[in-house]
């Protein structure tokens, strides 16, 4: 019965060996063969070996040649003189080893231009890129892929047609390629495809990527595919933070940072990604180096991601590492935490420190970034004199030559430290300086001449002695604001105000000054705590004349300023250096200030409960002006 049987096994193999088609490959072919022997001796005689024993006898595949002497001389060449004469009759080069010399040529001529534009001109060059071309279609997979980077920084870009060859023999293969080959691709090669109008090549390849971005099963080759082709796919890039997600508990430290200036430079702000991300950060005690803490700085401040427990680890890490910095590593981590708005005591007081040990080496730029980093944060340093000394002293002789625009933003910032000078105000309030700002309508510098009317009103009501120039009084006309989206502190503050006025002549809601800021609400209290109608009496501090009447004796202005979440530094109840200067001139312009910070709202439930903290307020600040 057993005979019978593998007697009619061999018949329908013999059968399926004759279907087989010509073009089928040498190794099926031969594997069938093999197979029919096997099957054949074994009907005939039961003691010969099985089937995995002839086939493990007789070598299937033979896809790569041994290696031979050229193989070596390619290996060890050190120059690209010794790979040309590789060229001569003597050596028979097969398919593969034309292409690994002119990858070893691109290796040597790494950085050397001019060697490469020598090389373009060579005839044995020339002849040797034909050979590749005539044998691309046996080049192996791996081989193929280095050779096309290699065209790329060797060849002229798209007069080539062996060049052109090469990427339409790649395109053909993309499907046959391991995943490991297109990801070599894109870290070696998708700047160069969209550099020169490979567009095609480029599409096809991050479609590969994205379709078979499940093989990817390791960290090194998740963060290469982020930074190198994130940045050409949106979808690709989505399918990444997902595969980031599954695989972070795999990342060491630079490989965090790498994705972290990945999602930086890309200003994608995949938030479950970046808490994973400061889960880890904190949670496993890395050792990093000064530069890993200070690209971790600058990711968290350009995505404005704010973690408590990872910006008290960078500042407390960071803080050893000051004496050792440059200005320039000063500069941009003061940067970064203004961004965060993270306002760490003894680290900013190392940053002044150090800079005013090395007066001599910092530069104005630095010293620019250092300034407008402790104005966003308010941050007076103890040294304040000294410190501010240097700035005035590398300002004094250098600002007019400026970009005007970072002329405004370093008098501001001085306005906001309240240690501007009057040569500085009269610099950037000269007329040939604010009229180019004042006509431009671009959202820049419209910002930049808002901060123009802030140093403005800084002249006028904290510098008395200031003679001018002065802002046109035309160009401080508060213009209307364009109908942004009431927050929900800002909507419940009006209607309790609403309700707790009565009457609209009593009170006036979004009130823009001609100081450059807008009070939530304005009240005007009598001498005994009446509310007064505002139409009445004059207003200073509008820029439009409104009444004609005198304030009576011991009327108080009252002004209500709303403070909301992002007005203060991080975990802090301090204001930011713009709040702060809002909050200053309001005071100076004469007004009584009723702060209504979220922090106390959120705890304020009922309406009766708002209506009451509001009268409390009123009093407190009626009762604090007469107590001085």
């Amino acid at each position: 019965m057993a005979v019978r049987l593998m007697k009619q096994c061999t018949c329908l193999l013999r059968e399926a060996t004759r279907l087989v088609p010509i073009v089928a490959p040498v190794g099926r072919l031969r594997l069938a063969g093999v197979a029919c022997k096997t099957l054949t001796s074994s009907v005939s005689s039961p003691s010969s070996g099985s089937l995995t024993e002839l086939l493990g006898k007789e070598q299937v595949f033979t896809p790569y040649p041994e290696h031979q002497e050229v193989d070596y001389l390619i290996e060890k060449a050190t120059e690209p003189e010794k790979l040309l004469e590789l060229l001569g009759t003597h050596h028979s080069l097969h398919h593969n080893q034309a292409a690994l010399i002119l990858i070893r040529l691109s290796y040597l001529l790494s950085g050397k231009p001019k060697e490469k534009a020598l090389l373009a001109e060579d005839a044995r060059f020339q002849q040797l890129v034909r050979l590749v071309d005539s044998q691309i279609t046996s080049v192996w997979h791996g081989t193929l892929v280095k050779l096309l980077r290699s065209l790329y920084t060797l060849v002229p870009p798209r007069s080539s047609k062996e060049l052109q060859s090469v990427e339409q023999e790649v395109r053909w293969r993309l499907r046959r390629l391991k995943y490991k080959h297109l990801v070599f691709l894109a870290e070696s090669c998708a700047s160069f495809m969209k550099e020169q109008h490979s567009q095609e090549l480029l599409a096809e390849l991050l479609m590969h990527l994205e379709r078979r971005w499940t093989e990817i099963n390791d960290s090194r080759t998740l963060v290469t595919m982020m930074t190198m082709a994130g940045r050409f796919s949106e979808s690709l890039m989505n399918h990444l933070e997902d595969k980031c997600l599954e695989l972070v508990e795999q990342f060491g430290p630079d490989e965090l940072r790498k994705v972290l200036v990945t999602l930086a430079a890309q200003s994608r702000r995949s938030v479950p990604l970046l808490r994973a991300i400061s889960y880890h950060l904190v949670q496993k005690p890395f050792p990093m180096t000064k530069g890993m803490l200070l690209d971790l700085a600058y990711a968290y401040g350009k995505l404005s991601f704010h973690q408590t427990q990872v910006s008290q680890r960078l500042a407390a890490d960071l803080l050893p590492f000051i004496p050792t910095m440059s200005p320039g590593e000063v500069a941009r981590c003061a940067k970064s935490f203004a961004f965060l708005k993270w306002l760490n005591l003894p680290l900013f007081e190392a940053f002044t420190q150090h800079l005013l040990s090395r007066a001599q080496d910092v530069s104005l730029p630095h010293l620019c970034s250092i300034l407008l980093a402790f104005a966003r944060l308010n941050f007076h340093p103890e040294q304040e004199d000294q410190f501010f000394n240097l700035v005035h002293e590398k300002l004094d002789s250098m600002l007019g030559s400026l970009e005007p625009a970072l002329q405004v933003d370093l008098v501001w910032a001085l306005c906001v430290l309240q240690q501007v000078h009057e040569a500085e105000l009269r610099a950037v309030l000269h007329p040939g300086l604010h009229t180019q700002f004042l006509e431009s309508k671009s959202p820049k510098d419209q910002s930049t001449f808002q901060k123009l009317v802030h140093i403005n009103t800084t002249a006028l009501l904290e510098h008395p002695e200031y003679k001018g120039p002065f802002l046109p009084a035309s160009a401080v006309a508060p213009s209307p604001s364009p109908s942004n989206k009431m927050t929900p502190l800002q909507k419940e503050l009006q209607e309790t105000l609403k309700a707790l006025l009565e009457n609209t002549d009593k009170g006036s809601l979004e009130v823009a000054t001609q100081y450059g800021w807008v009070l939530d609400a304005e009240v005007l209290l009598d001498a005994d705590g009446h509310v007064l109608p505002l139409r009445n009496f004059v207003a200073p501090h509008l820029a439009q004349p409104v009444g004609s009447q005198p304030l009576p004796p011991g009327a108080k202005r009252i002004a209500f300023l709303r403070w909301e979440f992002p007005n203060f530094n991080s975990r802090s109840k301090d204001l930011l250096g713009r709040f702060a200067l809002a909050r200053r001139h309001v005071l100076a312009a004469g007004f009584l200030v009723v702060d209504v910070p979220y922090y106390e709202w959120l705890d304020l439930k009922s309406e009766w409960q708002k209506s009451a903290y509001l009268k409390d307020k009123m009093r407190k600040a009626v009762a604090e002006e007469l107590a001085k």
